[in-house]
């Protein structure tokens, strides 16, 4: 059955690959992730192969169907569709020294080391904006005033911090160059200081005591979905990143051992993150488990079970509650996580820090947090349950 745009449109990603067929080997895959590509399935000399042809909605329908047709005019006259791509790639960014050919090469590197793909995907976002100034260029020939101009374009747009983004993404490719012997020096060295500094808008928290213990009561007095009330008690609890508690699988949870087990490709460091289960936060999981347990997600969303609650449910959640945008966040709570433990003065930094996720920059010290502060997190876990329950009580 032929696709329509409209049909493209509303496609949504699953827990596996879906592919559409439009007719004559014109395939368009949903990811997942959610990226939406076009690909077309072809025979050649005897064996079946597949020629990318973009993304949509960039690519739209109509542009897909006419790369599909002149990709058959080829087969026609016994060319191959992808040897045809690739020969044209040459003429148009020269024999591999072009900026185009060498950042192409290390995005391919990336993905041989198994670099996330939502990584792999901002990088290519931020080299098309080099492509249209730098890209047909001997990389070799390329100096600082020229990068500069394609960074100016974006700060023009108010676009600052893709603007410091993009310069330390050109510099990447520049020092792949300098390795692959094509290039002499990293022009983006230059530019340091050259550019806007973003300013950074923190996101909102409450971290007065007093002031989170009437959120607590506010947050067990939501009369709105019980998940999303759960999903509030829990980030206050625990304090993961939104998005690691949404898509939280009950398979995660140890419950013998207290442990919940966040897999590597949920987490930002991407690396798996162990944290211990207060008593209060099991009696909570356990409540819920009657509830979403005969399911996958902790969290199902309302549409459709395979699929979690959304982010802006839970801000959503407090904007009910009364709190307003600048003053508190789903992302929040780990801020006031952050700041209400460091200031009690029980904890050591670097457990707290292990407990939010974050990985030590410093090689050295690492290698020496390798143990994680398991013992020192399970305690201040536990503390930080009971520590809410005070604040809690604390209203008279």
């Amino acid at each position: 059955m032929a696709l329509s745009d409209m049909k493209c449109r509303n496609a949504r990603p699953g827990e596996k690959l879906q592919k559409f067929s439009d007719g004559e080997g014109l395939q368009f895959w949903v990811q997942p992730t959610g990226a939406r590509l076009w690909r077309l399935a072809y025979r050649f000399g005897g064996k079946q192969k597949l020629l990318a042809l973009g993304t949509y909605p960039l690519v739209t329908l109509a542009a897909a169907r006419e790369a599909r047709d002149t990709a058959r005019k080829l087969l026609l006259a016994g060319i191959d569709p992808s040897e045809d791509k690739k020969q044209r790639k040459l003429l148009q960014y020269g024999s591999g020294d072009s900026f185009h050919a060498v950042a192409e090469e290390y995005v391919a590197k990336l993905k041989r080391e198994g670099r996330a793909p939502a990584t792999i995907t901002k990088i290519e976002w931020l080299l098309s904006f080099a492509y249209p100034i730098l890209g047909t260029r001997s990389i070799k020939e390329i100096d600082a005033p020229s990068v500069l101009r394609v960074l100016r374009e974006a700060e023009i747009r108010g676009r600052y911090e893709t603007a410091r983004r993009l310069r330390s993404t050109i510099g990447s490719v520049f020092r792949y160059a300098i390795a692959t012997a094509r290039a002499q020096n990293d022009p983006t060295f230059a530019l340091r200081g050259a550019l806007t500094t973003p300013i950074s808008t923190p996101r909102a928290a409450i971290t007065e005591p007093k002031a989170f213990g009437a959120m607590l009561r506010a947050i067990d007095a939501f009369d709105g979905q019980l998940v999303t009330r759960v999903a509030l008690q829990l980030m206050a609890l625990l304090f993961p990143r939104p998005g690691e508690l949404r898509a939280a699988e009950w398979s995660e949870f140890d419950f013998d051992k207290a442990v919940w087990t966040i897999p590597a490709g949920r987490m930002k460091m991407r690396r798996p993150h162990h944290s211990p289960l207060s008593r209060q936060a099991l009696e909570i999981l356990q409540g819920l488990r009657d509830i979403t347990g005969r399911g996958v997600l902790l969290f199902p969303g309302i549409r459709t079970p395979k699929r979690p609650i959304s982010d802006n449910t839970l801000n959503a959640a407090l904007r009910r509650l009364g709190y307003g945008k600048h003053e508190a966040t789903a992302h929040g709570f780990r801020a006031t996580a952050s700041s209400l433990l460091n200031e009690c003065g029980k904890w050591h930094p670097d457990a707290i820090e292990r407990q939010l996720g974050h990985v030590e920059n410093n090689e050295i010290r690492r290698a020496y947090a390798r143990g994680e502060h398991w013992q020192d997190r399970v305690s201040m876990m536990q503390w930080w349950a009971d520590y809410l329950e005070e604040l809690r009580a604390a209203h008279h």
